[in-house]
This record gives C-alpha cells, structure tokens and sequence, in this order.
C-alpha cells in the first residue's frame, strides 16, 4: 500500500507544482485511486481513505485540488479514461467523512454526463470507421455489437483517439458503465440538485437516452434490462422533492421519455412504458404534484406522435397503455379531449380516428349500460358520433381511416348482446323492422361507397361487411345496389371488397328475396310466377312453389331464379370456369340441379296439369349447362334423352320466329308467348349440356341425337338462339364421336354444305316470288279483294320468317366451318344488300324489288351474314369493307348501324391495316342520334383503343371528348372512367400534347393563323364541337377542360397554362387569333376561364396526404414517394410564380389593352381571370405590375370588391340558414329562448371564422342590416307612403340579445365596429 500511496501522491503533488488543474491524472493513479474507494467501501473501513488525506495534506494538495484534477480527466482522454475518472469522482463523494458541499462541482456532474454519451458515441463512430472501409463497400462486421453479460466482441480502433480505444468491451461494459450508473444513483442521495437546475436537466435527459444507446450494443435482454433498471432507478430518485419543485421535474422527465415511448417494437420502448406505468403511476397516487404531469403525458405524446401510418400506430398504442394505467377520472378527460381533436388539425384528426375504437374497446362499459347517467352525453356515444361525422370529413386520408376504424368498433360492441340495440340507435338503425334512418350510417354509407378515392370505397365496404349483422331482418336495397356497383370497381381489391360485402349480407339474408332481386336486377314486383299469363297458370305456380320451397328450403329456388338476369350469368360463367379449371366443383352440384328438376316435373304431373305449361324452375338448365363441361359424368344421359324428347316434341306447338322480323308480321300471325321464351331457352341450355357431356354419350344414342338435330337445323324454322346451339352441338358430336379429327371435320363439312345449298334455294326461292308478286301487284287493276291479300300476305310472311332463319343458319356454319362452299350464297346476299341501290349487281338473279323495302329483317340479316362471310374470307374482305363503311353513313335504321360498328370492330382486330383508314368515319357514330349506337361505338372503339388495335392519333382523341358531355348519363360515366383511369396510366401525356388543339376544335374555331387547317370537312368538324356561347355549351366546354386537367402532373399544369398565353392569349394580342370572329372571343373567353379555374392551378401540398395513405393502406413504403411530391410540387409552384412575373403578366397587359381599345366584353373576364391569378400575391402586387400602373389599381379595387361581396353573400347564407332551421324566430332577438341565442351565438362564431375575425363579421353584419333598411325605405317611397315626422315617431324599446331590455350593456366592440362602418355603395346594390 505504501507504492499505492507513494504514486498517488507524487502525481499529484507534480499536477499541483505545475498550477494547471486542466492537466488529467493518467489512468493507473485513478486505477490506484478506485481500488482505494472501492476497500473502504466495501469494508466500511476509514483507516485507508483517512491515511490518504493525510498524505495529501502532507503535500499541501487539497481535496477540491484532487477534485479538480479529476474533473480534468473526465474531459479529455479516450473513453475508458473519461469514464474511469467519472468512476472515481463519484467513489470520492460516496467515501465516508469526504466534504461532499466542498467537492461537488455542477460543471464537474456534468462532465460526467458527457463521458456517459460519449461512451456510445465513440462506440459508434469507432465501429462505423472500422467497417466502413471505401464507399460502396459493405461491412461485414458491422453486426458484431457488445454483449450484455457476456460483453462485446472488440471495440473499432479510433484513429484519433490512438491505441486506447482498442480495450475489450466486456471489461469496458462492465467495470466501467455499470458502476458509474450504481453510484451516480448513489450520489443523488448526498446532493440535492434543487440549486442545481442545469445539472438537474442534463442529468434526467443522459439517463433517459441510455436505454435507446444501449440497444445497438446488447443482445443478452438480461444485462440491458438491468442497465434499464438502473436508469429509471435514477429517474424515480431525482421525483423527490429535494431535488426541486416535483412537478417541474416530473414534466422534464416525462418529456425526456417521449422519444423512448414513440418508438417501434423495441426493448426501450417496452422498458419506458413499464416504468411509467409501473413506478411513475404508484408515485403518482400519493402525490398529486407528479400526478399533474402524469395527467397530461397522453396529451403530450398526441403532440409528439409522427405522421406516417406504422409509427402513428405505435404511438397509439403507447398512449393506450398508459390511459389504461390512469384512473376513470383521468381517462374520462382525456376521451373528452381525443374529441375536441377531432375538429383540430388535419393531423389531429387522423390521430383521434385512430385513438377513439381504441378507447372504445378499452375503457368499461363503452355504451353507459352499467349506469343510470348513461344518456346521450356518455363518452362512448360522443366517440360514435364524432367517428361518424369524421367518416364525411375533407380529407380522404381521414375518411378512410375513420370507416375502416368504424368498422373495427362496431365489430367489437356488436359482440355485447346487451348494448346491441343502443348500438343500433346511435348508428342510425331503427330496432323494428330493420329499416334504417335516412341520416344514419347506410345513407353515409350510399355516399362513401361511390367515393373518389379508392381506400375511401374499400375502408366503406369494409364497414358494411362490419355493420350487415346491425340490419335486423332486412337489407336496405339502395345501399345492395350501392355494393353491386362496387363489384365493377377498376380496381381488384375494391371489387373483392364489395364481394365480400355482398356475400356477407346474403349469408345473413339468404332468405329473402330483397338481396335476390337487387343482385339479379329484378324488381320486387317480378316473380317466378311471370312467366305464365293466364291467371289460372299463376295459381298453378303458386301452388307448385309451394310444394317445391317445402322440399328445397332455405332459398334454393330464389338463389337459382337470380342466376338468369343477363349480368349475373356473365359473373356465373366466370366463376364456373375458374372453378372448374381449378377442379373445385363437386358433382354434387349436378346431381342437385338434375333433382331440382325431375322434382318439379313430378309435382306438376301430380296434379294432373298439362306437361306444355311446365318448364324447369328459372335457372336450373343454365348453371346445369355451365358446371356440365367440367363435370359431364355427372350428368345422365337418361336425363337429357328425357328432356329433349319432352322440349323438342312440346316446341311443334310453340314454334318461335326470329324477333327481327316481327315487326312485319300481319296481325295473323301471335307474338311469342313467355312460355314459348321459357321452353326455347331451356332448350339452348340443354342443347349446351348435351355438347358438354357428348364424348360420355352411347354411340346409337349420339346418331340418333345428331340425326334429329340435322332435320331440325333443315327446317329453317327455330330461333336465332336456337340455331347457334343446334349448330354447336352438331358439330361437337361430330368431332368428338369421330375416330380421328380428319374425320370429324369432313362429317362436319359434309352437313354444312348440305344445310347451305337448302338455305340458298329457301332464300332464292323468296326472292323470286317476293319479285313476281310485286311485278303482278303492279300491273293489277282494281286491287285484289281482301280475303286474298290476307292469305297471300300471310304465306309471304311465313316464307319470309324461313328465309331470315336461312339467312342466320348461313352465317352460323360459316363461323364454325369457314372451308365450306359459298360460290352461291355470297351473290345471292350481294344482291339483297344492294337491293337498294338504283342498279342490280348481279346477273345471276334478279332483283327488280327492294329488299330493303320489302323486308327489313331479312335486309339487315344479310348484313350480318355478309360479315360473317367476310371474317372468313380476307379477300373478300378487302371488296366489302368499304360497302359496310358506306351503309354504317347513309343507312336510317339503328339496329343495322349498331350490328355495322360490331362488325367493324371485329375487322379492325382481323384486318387492322385493311379498316384503319376508315376509323375517321367510324368515330362519326359517337354523334350517332341512337344512344345505343353511340354507347356501342364507344365501348368498342375503347376496347380497340387499350389493345392497341387503334392508336390515340389525329382526330381520334378530340372526338372522344364529346362523350364527356353526352346526353346519355352512361355514356358519360364510362367517359369519366376512360379518361379519369384508363387514359391516365395508359398515355399520361395525350391529354397536356392535345389540350390547346381542343379548345379550337371545340369552338369550331378556324380563325387562327396556326389552327385555320381543318383535318376534316366544316360538316363533320361542326358535328364535334360545342360551338356558342350560351351557358349550357360553355359550360359543357369547361367540363371537358376540367376533365383533361385532372389527368395532368403539376409540371404539366405549368406548361398548359404557358401553351394557353403563348398560343392564344399572345396570339390575340399580336393578330393571329382574329377577335371579330366569335369562335375566336370563344376561344379567347374558355382560355381566360381555364387559367382562372382551380384545376390548373399549383399548389406545394395538394394531393400528398392522400397519395401517401393510399400507399400506406397497400403496405408501401410512403415516406420517399411524400417527400419526392412535396418537394415536385413546391418547385413546380416557385417556377409557376416565376413565370407568371415574366411572362403571363406582360401578354395580359398588352392583351388587355388590346381589348380595351375594341371595346371588347371579354375585358371584364380578363379581370377576373387576372384577379384570380394574383390574389395569392396580394402583397406582392405592386412589384407585379410595376409596368401598369391603372391596371395595379384596377386589380386592388376588384379584389376588395369582390372580398366585400363574398362576405355580404356569407352573411346572407348564414342568415338564410338560420332562418330555415327556426322558421318561427324573428330575424332579431325578440323573445329569443336559451337555444336562440346559443343559435345566434354559433352562427356568430361561424361568421367570425370564415370572415377572420368578429370585429369584420360585426360590421359585415351591420352592412348587410343597413342595406335591407334602405331598401326598404325606398320600397315605401316608390309605393306613395310620405315618411312620418320625427316627433310623431315614438321612441322603440331595444332589447339585448338575451330579450331583457338594454340598459346601456351592448358590447363595446360591436359599437366600435359601427362607428368605424364605412358608407353604403349603392351602386353594387343597383
């Protein structure tokens, strides 16, 4: 011990020799000097410590000169030295008997803090340089950290710091860090830090970001929980009141926490909140000092807590788990504040959606059951209505959280049986019957399902799914429409959402017949029943449904009934195949249908009814004939033998024409019955099962059904429908019954030939006596007598409905064997369809009359043969092409130019070079006067258009905007959906290239110098614009801008709005747009209006928070996409501003003058657009149009003006309101009530927020009340009435606001504001 003393002594005794105390003591005397503390420590033995002093006093080196030498040492050094001395300045104030007031030094606590942080500085910086070798290069080593118990694995070498960086950090760890934490815990118990408020503070803020250091360095949880530990210990020693006022202290601990509170999943996280939890809270319930700040720690982290969707969420969970620690009465008022934050901040907002299901499945008794004060004012109802009202709120982000958080809530309360009618009335559903409130959750929901944003409309569906158990015995059939729109949404998860939805409300509902009828189309007034007239048949039905629901309940008949509407089966069809294809259907299903069927045949033949009148319950054969090609063993050919023999036998009584030529049927011959329809449908579903399940048939029995088919097909006498499955199923026997393809394609060829050469003789054959008759009608005198007309024009009719059916047969067989002889059919239909002209063009028969006259349906059935023809022969094409082109121009009838465009769309993906210059002519059917042709033409062309069968070129775009403002309502939503989502992914650039070209053509305008060349003639140019300039086309116009605007990107944007000054606004003012035409001031007018619309202009955050929560809600990354758009935004709106100064400004001026000198209306929309472009530049005006100054002036004037009289309309419309909702209160306050006046006091604060400010909203309001008097009064002189003499007049009463009368207390601010009122401008109000 003597060399310990000796060494200690003698460097301490030359420190002091040399008067520098920033000199550090080396690292072995504070070796020397630990081991000394550390025995008399331990041993709770003096004799040591007390020996030191002495020789220290020998030395004359005092104990604060040993103190200062220490606190040098903590400065400087490498990290093991700083630390070591902090260990030693502590061991040298917890010694026995050491002059703790004498040695402490705040400057020197605060150097131990700093070798606290810089431990793990170093640490990090020391294994960032060791592993970071060269840029780009990756570090091996870098997830090498130290240990806990079992320490690090080495510490990086510091270049600055030398050789005594490289120590083993588990005796760095260890020996160093764990000791300085234990007696810095100890030394709080010795020093009050009270006078120390700086020290305070560092301290509490080093401790509590230890635990977030810390967690890169330990792996073992054991040493990094004790580290922990120790810090919170520390933590929990500074709340006494020793150390300061107990709040204060609290406050800056709970602030320093915050950090640890709002990480992600992590162990600092985990430990922050169970000591605030755990320890701060039992402190807290004994002292309401540290309970204060406990109280508003929630409050705080809401402050805190970040934007993006995963640590927002975290963050919600670290508050919940502290309100769930609080006591009721403390929770209940920070519920009260989450719903104030409701009407704050955007962020906000987002916040208490997140917080508010939350407290709802957190704190007791949510719906106030448990209570006899649980009314309308209990916490969790206000949290229901907020969340509700939030689901409407501006932003999309936060509507979508709020249906989706919703959704949680309600799925959660639902589960508590007693509270569910509570439930049910706070969200707007009545308790009987299930019929809901028109201003409950469905009626939002209606809106929110057909929302503009996407995650709005999955968030709403997600709700519905929720909410279905709520509906009670009933689905509201608005809201099942609403879903069934949805199930066509663009996008996948939205239609899987509304699926989902739907299938949840029919598992709910299956038996009813609401969610059938709205999911099929089919309205309540239909039924199963409609398919016989007679009203005996309706009793038979009535009675057969009777008995058939008793043996299939549950709905079987009504889910089958809802297959046959013609949308549904599109979706069936789908799903048989995807199904099938994935081998999921079960035979099952087959053998159930089969059943269904024989079922209902038996019942009907037991009650002796006539077998004519029965057909299969609706729906049966159809899904029978999709599931039969996947499942033909399933079937039995017993079945279907059965049911052919029984339909095709029953269909020589209900023999059905082709409904085209109906029309010119004579009143000899009956329409077609429902029951004809029904039998004629159930035999195209049963021939489609019989060519699914063909191969599994006997070989005679096939002969047998193929030879029957054949000499149906030979009579030409069944209806279309019928046709093309008698043909199919032929020819799927054929091949498939064949020994080799080779031969099952010359079988089939041998009866297509056979079936074209009687169908050419059939429709020859009525040629020929349709033009013998009209040349006999023609040359007989007197006319014949009406027996005979009757009888010939009835056999002309029926051999008319044969030769149609020929006609159709024709192009059945040529659709499925292409290869067969047609030498003679295609003159004969050249003839027909040019029957018409003036001159035959055939030879080889005849043609003195008019088909197209004589018979339209056979016309316009050559038509659709013809093309047929053609889509097998491309030479033959290449002839008719141009003739379809000339029909689809000059034709009258609608369905032939309907069926001419699908005809041509089919060209157009089989000969694509061949019809590519006949598109021009094509797009003319968008201005078709049919709207069936128009839809059609646009549904196609669309098609051709994303499968790039036609390119966005020439004309093409600019006639397509047209269907943006279409008459018809459908045309115009699938325009929207075209431009707003297809066109906007597909070709982001067409709408910005074509934009200015459209305004011109729009106007029909030719008066530019640029724009004069028009790329078709002034007729058709004139058929695609929306030429005037009346209201309606004006408006239609600016639709279509608006349109095309929102396609466009902000850079975009900015160069549109140049484009509009360069080539119209500068064109104006330099000549080449010439004014005295009115296209041109049209053009000129939509120019100045689509500067001055909100659309085009820029803004630095319009869009990003709704952009990013999309992302966020599809589980993408959205901070780099937020901040790349930010940043877009704000530099494309600083270059904006730039080029408004430059280069917008000076053509308005030019052109304004312009204007002025023709004494030109557009002046005055000049202004406004230029009013609207710089009111953001308010203060900046001056600089602006420093060029001109009477326009300066101008501008202000109008600005004001229009500021004036916005907030007299705002006036005007609260007052308007407010008489609406209390239609018997006087406009002032005569006997005003308690709610009156709270009335009047909200519109007031309404006012004074949207006017600024209540002192602007006073005198608004007395300019508003000023100018009624004075009309008034003028309305009496105008009227005769002399105004009474003053003195005549007695005084009135006033009365206050609160119906007392005044006694000298108006509000003084109000009497200011009137004094300061300015005059009345009689000439706005003239």
């Amino acid at each position: 011990m003597e060399e310990v003393y000796f060494r200690i002594t003698s460097e301490l005794e030359t420190l002091n020799n040399l008067n520098d105390s920033s000199t550090p003591i080396s690292e072995s005397t504070l070796s020397d000097l630990q081991t000394l503390f550390d025995n008399a420590l331990d041993a709770d033995d003096t004799e040591d410590i007390d020996r030191l002093w002495d020789e220290l006093a020998s030395k004359n080196i005092s104990p604060a000169s040993l103190a200062r030498h220490i606190a040098s040492s903590m400065d400087s050094g490498s990290t093991h030295h700083t630390l070591l001395a902090s260990q030693v300045y502590l061991s040298l104030l917890l010694s026995p008997n050491s002059p703790v007031l004498s040695l402490f030094n705040p400057i020197a606590f605060i150097s131990i803090l700093s070798s606290i942080r810089r431990f793990f500085k170093k640490k990090q910086v020391g294994e960032e340089a060791g592993g970071s070798g060269s840029r780009g290069q990756v570090n091996n080593n870098k997830k090498k950290r130290g240990g806990g118990g079992g320490g690090g694995r080495g510490v990086r070498r510091n270049a600055r710091d030398g050789e005594d960086d490289e120590i083993d950090t588990s005796r760095f760890d260890l020996r160093l860090l764990f000791p300085v934490i234990e007696k810095l815990e100890s030394v709080l118990c010795r020093i009050h830090l009270d006078r120390f408020p700086d020290s305070l503070k560092s301290l509490i803020q080093t401790v509590s970001e230890v635990p977030i250091a810390a967690l890169e360095f330990y792996d073992n949880s054991g040493s990094y929980n004790r580290l922990s530990d120790l810090c919170y210990q520390i933590l929990i020693g500074v709340l006494k009141p020793e150390h300061g006022n107990e709040t204060n202290t609290a406050v800056e601990v709970l602030r320093s926490l915050v950090p640890s509170i709002l990480l992600l999943k992590s162990q600092a996280r985990t430990s922050a909140l169970r000591f605030v939890t755990h320890q701060m809270m039992v402190v807290a319930k004994g002292n309401d000092a540290v309970k204060k700040a406990i109280v508003y720690l929630p409050r705080y982290l809401v402050s805190k807590a970040p934007e993006r969707s995963e640590p927002r969420a975290a963050a919600v969970e670290s508050i919940m788990e502290i309100i769930r620690a609080m006591e009721l009465q403390d929770r209940m008022g920070f519920v009260e504040y989450v719903i104030k934050m409701t009407q704050g901040k955007a962020h906000l907002r987002l916040l208490a959606v997140d917080l508010i299901p939350m407290l709802l499945m957190s704190l007791p008794d949510p719906l106030g059951l448990n209570v006899e004060d649980g009314g309308e004012d209990w916490w969790g109802l206000n949290c229901l209505k907020v969340m509700i009202n939030r689901c409407s709120d501006l932003n999309a982000a936060i509507r979508a959280r709020s249906l989706s958080n919703l959704a949680q809530a309600v799925e959660f309360l639902f589960g508590n049986v007693k509270g569910r009618d509570r439930l049910k009335e706070i969200l707007g559903f009545e308790n009987a019957g299930g019929r809901n409130l028109e201003g409950g959750l469905t009626g939002l929901l209606r809106k929110r399902c057909m929302d503009e944003k996407a995650n709005v409309r999955k968030a709403s569906l997600l709700l519905i799914t929720k909410s279905t158990a709520l509906l009670g015995t009933s689905v509201d059939g608005v809201l099942l429409k609403t879903m069934g729109i949805a199930c066509s949404d663009p996008l996948v998860s939205i239609r899987k959402a509304a699926i989902s939805a739907l299938s949840e409300a029919f598992r709910r509902f299956s038996d009813e017949k609401l969610v059938l009828d709205r999911l099929s189309g089919v309205g309540n007034t239909g039924s199963i029943n409609s398919t016989f007239p007679s009203c005996s048949a309706n009793e038979k039905m009535k009675s057969l449904n009777t008995e058939m629901e008793s043996v299939y309940p549950g709905g079987v008949l009504n889910i089958l009934k809802g297959l046959c509407d013609s949308e549904v089966m599109i979706c069936i069809r789908k799903i048989c195949t995807s199904l099938g294809k994935k081998k999921r259907l079960k035979p099952a299903i087959a053998v159930s249908l089969q059943n269904i069927i024989k079922t209902s045949e038996s019942v009907w033949l037991n009650h002796s009814w006539p077998i004519e009148q029965w057909t299969a319950p609706p729906g049966c054969w159809f899904l029978l004939s999709e599931v039969s090609s996947f499942l033909p063993k399933a079937v039995r050919w017993e079945f279907l033998h059965h049911h052919w023999q029984l339909l095709d036998k029953t269909e020589l009584n209900n023999k059905i024409g082709s409904p085209l030529i109906q029309r010119d049927m004579n009143s000899d011959l009956e329409g077609i019955g429902s029951e004809s329809a029904a039998w004629a449908g159930d035999r195209v579903y049963l021939l489609q099962t019989i060519s699914n399940v063909s191969v599994e048939l006997p070989p005679e029995p096939a002969a047998e059904l193929a030879h029957n088919l054949l000499k149906r097909l030979e009579e030409f006498n069944m209806h279309s429908t019928e046709v093309n499955a008698h043909v199919k199923a032929l020819r799927t026997l054929c091949k498939r019954k064949a020994l080799s393809p080779d031969e099952g394609d010359a079988l089939v060829l041998k009866w297509v030939n056979q079936l074209l050469s009687k169908a050419l003789r059939i429709i020859e054959t009525y040629i020929t006596e349709a033009s013998d008759s009209s040349r006999a009608n023609s040359f007989l005198t007197p006319q014949t007598t009406s027996d005979r007309k009757g009888k010939k024009k009835k056999t002309t009719s029926k051999a008319l409905l044969q030769a149609v059916t020929a006609v159709y047969t024709v192009g059945s067989l040529v659709i499925i064997s292409p290869s067969a002889e047609l030498k003679g059919i295609i003159p004969v239909l050249h003839t027909i369809i040019t029957s018409g002209g003036s001159e035959t063009k055939s030879k080889k028969v005849p043609a003195p009359v008019s088909i197209k006259n004589l018979a339209p349906s056979l016309y316009t059935q050559s038509w659709l043969t013809m093309g047929k023809i053609c889509l097998a022969d491309q030479n033959l094409a290449k002839r008719y092409i141009p003739i379809f082109v000339q029909e689809l121009e000059k034709n009258d009838c609608a369905a032939l130019r309907n069926n001419i465009i699908v005809m041509m769309a089919d060209f157009c993906v089989r000969y694509t070079a061949l019809v590519d210059c006949y598109i021009s002519k094509i797009t003319n059917c968008l201005r078709d006067p049919c709207e069936v042709v128009r839809r059609q033409t646009f549904i196609l062309l669309s098609k051709l258009l994303q499968r790039d069968y036609v390119k966005w070129r020439g004309v093409l775009f600019l006639r397509f905007l047209l269907c943006l403002v279409d008459d018809s309502q459908k045309i115009k939503q699938l325009a929207d959906f075209l431009f707003g989502n297809i066109l906007k992914a597909k070709a982001p650039l067409l709408a910005y290239n074509s934009f200015v070209e459209a305004i011109f053509v729009l106007n029909d305008c030719h008066a530019h110098a640029g724009h004069s060349e028009s790329q078709g003639s002034r007729t058709q140019s004139r058929l695609f614009s929306i030429r005037g300039i009346d209201e309606k086309s004006r408006s239609q116009r600016m639709h279509i801008y608006v349109s095309l605007l929102k396609q466009m990107a902000p850079e975009h944007l900015l160069a549109t709005s140049a484009k509009l000054c360069a080539e119209i606004l500068a064109a104006a003012s330099d000549g080449l747009l010439d004014l005295d035409d009115v296209t041109g001031q049209s053009v000129l007018q939509d120019a100045l209006q689509i500067l001055a619309c909100k659309e085009i202009r820029i803004q630095s955050n319009r869009g990003v928070a709704a952009d990013t929560t999309e992302i966020e809600d599809e589980g993408g990354d959205a901070g780099g996409t937020d901040a790349a758009a930010a940043a877009r935004r704000k530099l494309v709106a600083q270059v904006a501003k730039k080029s408004l100064i430059q280069n917008a400004i000076p053509i308005f001026i030019e052109l304004k003058r312009l204007l002025e000198s023709k004494n030109s209306p557009l002046v005055g929309c000049l202004m406004e657009c230029l009013r609207v472009l710089l009111k953001d530049y308010k203060s900046e005006i001056d600089d602006i149009l420093v060029a001109d100054r009477q326009l300066q002036k101008e501008l202000i004037y109008d600005m004001q003006k229009y500021d004036t009289v916005k907030a007299k309309s705002t006036v005007v419309e609260a007052v308007a309101t407010m008489q609406k909702s209390n239609p018997f209160y006087s406009p002032l306050g005569r006997g005003a009530g308690p709610s009156k006046v709270a009335n009047d006091l909200d519109v007031n604060g309404k006012l004074a927020e949207q006017l600024g400010s209540a002192q602007k909203a006073a005198s608004v309001v007395g300019d508003v009340a000023a100018a009624a008097t004075v009309k008034s009064v003028l309305r009496e002189v105008n009227r005769g009435m002399s105004t009474p003499q003053l003195n005549s007049i007695s005084r009135p009463k006033l009365k206050s606001s609160m119906g007392g009368v005044s006694k000298g207390d108006r509000p003084s601010d109000v009497l200011e504001s009137l004094r300061r009122r300015q005059t009345f401008e009689f000439g706005e109000e003239n």
